[in-house]
């Protein structure tokens, strides 16, 4: 009777004015957010009315079966995946965004936090726009004691990725969307909650991120909280490892590249799956870290550094260079080894975020032994990849790089890798998930089939 008079309340309860006083900022923010919601929303209304019948794409027995890799099966807002030219966040490329958001003061890095702004209106934020959504972010930053409680609770041991989607359930008893929605609100108003819980989300994880680093590999101290830094900036200081400036421009930059990465992707998907059925912001992040943290997903940047540094071992000192890591590429397949760090399921040239990282690499630590190494890789290994002809793009993406600019700056705990994808990754997710409920979309629900019934379809 309880569950059935909460669903009489959300049909038809009216939403009480929010008592917390709402920053111009915030004020902006929704009324940015409101009004191409409202045209997206008549655009979706448009497609559904006139074209709900339309197929847009035949589907294939290997994409029921291989992960319906390259199935147009979902609706995300935020960014777009091309082949070709890789993710665009609204429009725009990684090299647009780093180079029309605004940046750090002497910084040459996009602001994670403008890219946020990009996401989630559309629009790139002007300076002011920029700061002020920084401080608003700082303001939300605190953590409830009982969560700090719960991750001293936690054995050392205990993977960082587990700490982190445990912490994301503890704060979950602050869900402003999940109180809302008890008390009954209207469907009109989900999205506000959302980005409410969105925001707050956004702020806390890097905080309680850095706890988890500095518990689990150090002695327990986090440095202060600073608000005078962005939010970024301010991530790379509790950290403790390194205080060289362009330590915090390379956490902005990485920050920035892997802040999004369209709706497919196994986070990403299992965040929408799970928002999808109007379990709150911290629920359906939590789930969706329990996907990052795969071997397959989240865990590779980690992976590729291990590689480079035991290639880097069995070279015995040796400079690394185009014809040596040739003659080592080929031997490593001809072995039926992998080699990772190379290829994408959708791309099929080099990765922008690759690229953008090998820029900032080239510039601030071009004679660091890693780096080289990276180098050398670039060079020889997608010809090798190619002349097999059994990949369809032999170019590296992102993870093949990452580690290495992280290792550089003494973040060096490569199980702690994940995590820091994860502070980042929360950006865009979390505007996917405000987006998902400002547009209405209803519960994902996609039809499976037994391999008997699949044969059978397949022979008609």
């Amino acid at each position: 009777m309880e569950r059935v008079n909460r669903i009489a309340q959300h049909v038809s309860a009216s939403l009480a004015p929010n008592p917390t006083a709402a920053s111009p900022c915030l004020e902006s923010l929704k009324a940015k957010i409101g009004a191409l919601a409202k045209k997206q929303s008549a655009v979706k209304a448009d497609l559904l009315k006139n074209f709900g019948e339309k197929k847009i794409q035949d589907v294939t027995v290997e994409m029921a079966i291989n992960g319906a890799r390259s199935m147009k099966s979902m609706v995300t807002e935020t960014s777009d995946l091309d082949a070709n030219k890789g993710i665009a966040y609204r429009g725009k490329s990684l090299y647009e965004c780093n180079k029309e958001l605004p940046k750090a003061p002497g910084g040459s890095c996009a602001l994670p936090e403008a890219a946020f702004w990009l996401l989630l209106t559309g629009e790139v934020p002007s300076e002011a726009e920029t700061k002020a959504f920084t401080e608003e972010l700082h303001k939300r930053s605190a953590i409830p004691a009982n969560v700090m409680a719960t991750i001293d609770s936690l054995p050392l041991e205990t993977h960082p990725m587990t700490q982190l989607s445990i912490s994301m359930l503890a704060l979950q008893k602050d869900s402003k969307f999940a109180k809302k929605y008890n008390e009954g609100m209207k469907k009109g108003e989900y999205w506000e909650y959302a980005l409410e819980d969105a925001l707050d989300l956004v702020a806390k994880i890097p905080v309680v991120a850095a706890k988890i680093y500095r518990r689990t590999f150090k002695d327990g101290k986090m440095p202060a909280y600073d608000s005078k830094l962005d939010w970024a900036g301010n991530y790379a200081q509790m950290l403790g490892v390194n205080s060289d400036e362009q330590f915090k421009e390379v956490t902005r930059l990485y920050l920035m590249l892997h802040a999004d990465h369209e709706g497919g992707n196994v986070s990403a998907h299992t965040t929408h799956l799970v928002g999808s059925a109007l379990s709150d912001p911290y629920y359906s992040w939590g789930a969706g870290l329990c996907g990052l943290a795969g071997p397959l997903h989240g865990l590779a940047n980690q992976e590729c550094l291990a590689w480079l540094l035991d290639v880097q071992k069995q070279l015995g000192g040796q400079t690394p260079t185009k014809e040596l890591l040739t003659d080592f590429a080929e031997k490593t397949l001809k072995e039926g080894k992998v080699i990772p760090g190379f290829g994408h399921a959708v791309l099929r040239n080099t990765d922008p975020r690759y690229m953008l990282e090998r820029e900032f690499a080239l510039k601030h630590c071009a004679k660091d032994p890693l780096f080289q190494l990276v180098d050398s890789c670039y060079q020889a290994i997608p010809p090798v990849l190619e002349k097999g002809g059994k990949v369809k793009n032999p170019f590296p993406n992102v993870d093949a790089h990452s580690g290495q600019l992280m290792y550089f700056y003494n973040l060096r705990e490569q199980n702690y890798y994940t995590v820091v994808f994860a502070v980042s990754r929360a950006i865009g997710v979390m505007s996917q998930y405000v987006w998902a409920r400002a547009i209405g979309l209803p519960i994902e629900r996609p039809k499976s089939v037994p391999l008997d019934v699949l044969e059978k379809l397949a022979k008609k």
